[in-house]
């Protein structure tokens, strides 16, 4: 009954909040900050009672919907999804945390906003039905959408909400056509009925092809990353870490649980163009990245360039490969968030992510930059860091798949150095362009976990390993590539 306590805790705690007076807006934060907290609390329960020796689905939660269509709604994680349950729920009280001074007259709206995306989020990763996959893979975008297009800080937020909205609904209504055609094909929608089920080599050529324009939008990957970059600009900070740590992770666990798990032999097929575009979205999106004068933006285009990364680490067809692409997307989700709040950090003291405003901060910010230059390190991938193992494993993967690929793969650890490197220089030293005071505690507290999450992973990256090998190594597709 785990997995359904979080669910009711969260569920419960959006109701709470609704019936308490909008002028109680300290209340409101607290009450709020308390509900995410004490879920990623009992979430390391999962973590504490997952059976590390079975690739079955644990904490199973099974509620008829409609039996007479044989359509239910199946919860449960494995190795697979417990790390991403555990990510989302560290990522939200974070995300409230950095809104302390977040004052607008409607933040009971903001903060039920970020619950029902904590709620939703941990449904799309428990569930294993498609159909209601389907729903809450798409539900998530309504709060988002809101946040972006309210609370965003600039005038250009609508258009990057709609961006956000039509991009990811759109390819979204192919993989829609795909479960309908399951369903109608195999009578089921649920997951573990489904990877019993052999479809033909054409039919899982089209319904992967369904499923990639959905997932490859949440990725994302290039043509379809324009939104990601505009969405980041202009939404809060709490709306970028969100955005960044958790939803890119959508699309290819999307891949990882649905694409790969139903539809092997089309992966296989599909295996060279997954690989051109991945490739090229390292590349472009890494020299991109170099010339952004936006600290924001920056930092969203070296997002896409780690997260295609990820993508070929998924087509390896190895067990060390989706492993290490596992780790590396729960490494970018502690990178990446860290990153942005950072940047939140100077956007709240002077309200600007223009880079050459910036300079000198070592003399008047030392802890800041220190917190700075470790993840700077981290988003390189510095030896020690969470970052590293999965990139060298991911990179190792990809050089028994295909050499030019790992070459051209490797190249983003030369770029992510220039990008990163020449980020941190520029803020960090050269003349005072502006004095401010140092880390409140509120923000110090706000990192430490990030902190602490990156080098636990980069230094015994097995305890996370053993929890999902036994999922990885479980499933059908890998074989194939053998």
């Amino acid at each position: 009954m785990l997995l359904s306590f979080l669910l009711i805790v969260l569920a419960l705690g959006i109701i709470g909040l609704i019936f308490i007076p909008s002028n109680q807006k300290l209340f409101m934060r607290q009450y709020a900050l308390g509900i995410t907290s004490l879920v990623f609390v009992f979430s390391l329960f999962l973590w504490l009672g997952f059976d590390q020796s079975t690739p079955k689905f644990q904490f199973v939660v099974d509620w008829l919907w409609l039996p007479i269509a044989n359509i239910n709604l199946v919860l449960g994680v494995d190795g697979i999804s417990l790390f991403f349950v555990i990510l989302t729920t560290l990522i939200f009280p974070l995300c409230l945390l950095a809104s302390w001074t977040f004052d607008k007259d409607d933040i009971k709206t903001y903060l039920i906003s970020f619950l029902s995306m904590e709620l939703i989020l941990i449904l799309v990763f428990t569930n294993l039905d498609l159909l209601f996959f389907y729903i809450f893979f798409e539900a998530v975008l309504i709060p988002m959408f809101l946040v972006i297009g309210i609370y965003g800080s600039r005038q250009r937020k609508i258009r990057a909400a709609y961006m956000f909205f039509l991009y990811t609904l759109f390819g979204s209504l192919f993989m829609l056509i795909g479960v309908i055609y399951i369903y109608l094909f195999s009578g089921s929608t649920n997951f573990e009925a489904l990877s019993t089920i052999g479809f033909s080599s054409y039919d899982q050529k089209w319904l992967w092809l369904a499923f990639f324009a959905s997932f490859a939008a949440k990725v994302p990957m290039l043509p379809v990353h324009i939104w990601l970059p505009e969405a980041h600009v202009e939404a809060p900070t709490a709306g970028s870490v969100i955005l960044a740590g958790i939803l890119l992770k959508l699309g290819s666990y999307g891949f990882l649980r649905f694409s790969l798990g139903l539809f092997p032999e089309a992966s296989v097929y599909f295996t060279p163009f997954v690989f051109s575009l991945s490739l090229l979205g390292v590349v472009y999106t890494s020299l991109t990245a170099i010339r952004q004068t936006d600290l924001k933006r920056l930092i969203a285009y070296t997002s896409v360039a780690h997260m295609n990364l990820v993508m070929i680490g998924l087509f390896t067809g190895t067990v060390i490969g989706v492993e290490a692409a596992i780790l590396q997307s729960l490494s970018h989700g502690f990178v990446s968030s860290a990153l942005f709040l950072i940047i939140g950090v100077l956007y709240d003291r002077w309200h600007s992510r223009v880079v050459k405003y910036y300079g000198g901060l070592t003399h008047t910010m030392p802890i800041f930059i220190i917190i700075f230059l470790f993840f700077t390190m981290a988003n390189l991938g510095l030896p020690g860091t969470s970052s590293f193992v999965g990139e060298f494993l991911l990179l190792v993967s990809a050089f028994e798949a295909n050499t030019t690929a790992c070459f051209f793969a490797a190249t983003s650890m030369i770029l992510g150095g220039a990008y990163s490197l020449w980020l941190f220089n520029r803020i960090a030293y050269g003349n005072i362009k502006i004095v401010g005071f140092d880390l409140s505690l509120r923000e110090f507290v706000l990192f430490l976990p990030l902190v602490i999450g990156t080098l636990f992973m980069g230094i015994y990256p097995n305890i996370f390993f053993s929890a999902m090998h036994a999922a990885v190594s479980n499933l059908v597709w890998s074989d194939l590539w053998i």
